[in-house]
């Protein structure tokens, strides 16, 4: 039985998260993570079929994994932990105290419009991109 691919649900109007996908596609050349925003219908699919309420304002990235849910901290590290390079040494922090982590993940969270902006709409993928999201 094939293993369900990771999916990384994101805010599609944040500038700042549609950037983190970027990076995060350009650093998974295993295509280990599959992507959709929360503002679509797959991304409040995917949020039902976990037991999650949907998202008004999205305020952090979630993670699903094998069928868990990581979000916060947890989910960027862990996601970092997959990449290619030295990104996946950032994992360590997560000896960390949760929150700890997530009062610094939830600062930047608060301010990501203000200061990397937003868009009107989500991002659409490229034809080559495309088979990576929902």
């Amino acid at each position: 039985m094939a293993l369900l691919p990771a999916v990384i649900l994101f805010d599609g109007v944040c500038n700042l998260c549609n950037g983190f996908v970027q990076f995060v596609i350009n650093h998974d050349p295993a295509e280990h993570f599959h992507f959709t925003s929360l503002q679509s219908e797959a991304g409040r699919e995917l949020l039902a079929a976990h037991g999650l309420p949907p998202v008004v304002e999205p305020e952090t990235v979630i993670l699903i994994e094998q069928g868990q849910v990581y979000t916060h901290s947890t989910a960027a590290l862990r996601i970092l932990r997959q990449l290619s390079g030295l990104w996946s040494w950032l994992y360590a922090a997560i000896v960390l105290p949760r929150p700890v982590r997530d009062w610094a993940y939830r600062f930047v969270a608060r301010h990501r419009y203000q200061w990397f902006g937003h868009r009107d709409a989500c991002m659409l993928p490229t034809p080559a991109l495309r088979q990576r999201f929902l």
